[in-house]
């Protein structure tokens, strides 16, 4: 378990930076250069996300059960999923309603997916590994709101052309993930 936290430390910590010291970063990445802030930013991440894995890994062969979750939420759990996948995808395509309504669909998308998987899992590896994940979204989501504020940020008007994009790319993704890529990346099936 020790492995898979400082793990998360260093992935969400490096990820963490502009919520909790965004003034530091800008001032630091003016100093340093972008190519250079951004090799760091990419060495912790890379370096962090490896122990995550490895310490989801070990974690996993020493489980210790917190809750029993009902069958219901294992079910629900791929509806959270797919709305999660959907809110990826409207990151990454431009004009569409939802980032024009979140501002941060992806650290919104990513806070559902926690919250799924934390209904639908009750080991102590999984309340950590989604927990952490998901209060780091959380606090994204809400400090790209203040920072949206603060500039005044307007996202451009959705259409329904754009929705649709996201809507078919999103379950399209959602799809592979659930029935292909869960079982061979991850090693659980999420349907089997």
């Amino acid at each position: 378990m020790a492995i898979l936290i400082v793990g998360l430390i260093l992935f969400l910590g490096v990820h963490s930076v502009r919520i909790v010291a965004d003034g530091w970063r800008t001032r630091t990445l003016a100093r340093v250069g972008e190519m250079r802030w951004k090799g760091i930013y990419t060495a912790v991440s890379l370096v962090g996300f490896a122990l995550v894995v490895w310490g989801f890994v070990l974690a996993r062969r020493d489980a210790h059960l917190l809750y029993v979750p009902a069958v219901a939420w294992k079910h629900a759990n791929a509806l959270f999923t797919l709305v999660a996948f959907v809110l990826f995808a409207a990151a990454k395509v431009p004009g569409n309603h939802f980032k024009m309504a979140l501002g941060h669909p992806q650290a919104f998308g990513v806070v559902i997916w926690s919250i799924g998987h934390l209904l639908s899992t009750g080991m102590l590896h999984d309340v950590v590994l989604f927990g952490s994940f998901g209060v780091w979204a959380a606090a994204a989501f809400w400090a790209g709101r203040v920072r949206d504020r603060r500039a005044g940020t307007t996202y451009p008007a959705g259409t329904w052309r754009g929705d649709a994009k996201v809507l078919a790319g999103g379950l399209v993704i959602w799809a592979l993930f659930a029935f292909w890529l869960h079982a061979w990346l991850i090693g659980v099936k999420p349907f089997g």
